[in-house]
């Protein structure tokens, strides 16, 4: 399992060494196939679901619905509001996630009970 968006301000310590802050990866213009990225985010399997809104901490007035559960695409996790960052902020994320994504034409693999219970196991141990 490996944290997509794994910058300081969105998770806990015992969730290992952080990549980062987030506005440390922050760019200008994003990658053409941006909006698919947002979609495949948006789309996740949902490992763990918290309800309510989360505020934007790079300083707008906007608020993410569901901003701190986390979902998967069966190799990575990430946090609900990642999608809102990558959109607004245009995110740089790791080639190593971006070539599965394009790898699956922008589709989720379909995930096994089994798999998705083995990433909830892991995921509990950090949250």
């Amino acid at each position: 399992m490996k944290i997509l968006g794994h910058y300081e301000e969105l998770w806990l310590e015992r969730a290992g060494t952080p990549d980062g802050k987030l506005q440390d990866f922050t760019r200008e213009k994003g990658q053409p196939d941006e909006d698919r990225i947002v979609q495949y985010l948006r789309a996740g399997e949902e490992l763990f679901s918290a309800m309510g809104t989360v505020g934007d901490i790079l300083g707008s007035d906007e608020r993410i619905l569901g901003g701190d559960s986390v979902f998967t695409d069966g190799e990575w996790i990430w946090r609900g509001d990642l999608w809102f960052y990558l959109s607004r902020y245009h995110l740089r994320l790791p080639d190593e996630f971006l070539t599965r994504a394009r790898e699956n034409g922008y589709a989720l693999p379909v995930l096994d009970e089994a798999r998705l219970i083995a990433l909830s196991d892991e995921l509990q141990e950090i949250l």
